[in-house]
């Protein structure tokens, strides 16, 4: 990966509705080089898709939680059965396992209190191998789906 591609890459984090001419006039490129290269990135996985960004206050989502799991027993079945129905749960929009304690860390949202509380009661407390849930509530987002840092310093400018 080279100074382009770090361009590139910054550019489709940005807008990654942008047409390939857009793109390579972007970042001073012809367009079948930046085709290239842009096709090269996402067979390598360096970009891994494209999607809408959607607010979940506008779809009815005005509610969410930090979640805090600590799994009774960590063994290797019951750490996958977990993380398997953990993501079988829509609500949970990330999750995370962590070293030490908690064990793992979900981002959960829900349309308001009620429906966390069912959400809560009737699928998480329910996984596999939960010994104990903390949920702390987010109050609000201060940075948000901020596209990754430009590696070896690079900066977009």
């Amino acid at each position: 990966m080279d100074d382009m591609d770090r361009k590139i890459l910054a550019e489709v984090q940005q807008d990654g509705r942008l047409t390939v001419t857009e793109l390579a006039a972007r970042v001073r490129l012809s367009v079948s080089p930046c085709h290239r290269r842009l096709r090269e990135l996402e067979r390598s996985g360096a970009i891994g898709g494209y999607r809408a960004v959607v607010d979940p206050a506008a779809v009815g989502l005005n509610f969410e939680a930090l979640v805090f799991v600590s799994m009774r027993q960590e063994d290797r079945d019951t750490v996958a059965e977990f993380e398997r129905a953990v993501g079988e749960v829509e609500e949970v929009l990330e999750a995370q396992r962590l070293f030490g304690e908690p064990d793992y860390l979900l981002r959960v949202v829900a349309a308001d209190l009620a429906a966390y509380q069912r959400l809560y009661d009737e699928r998480l407390a329910t996984l596999p191998g939960v010994l104990r849930l903390t949920s702390t509530l987010v109050m609000k987002h201060v940075v948000r789906d901020r596209p990754l840092p430009a590696p070896s310093g690079t900066r977009r400018g």
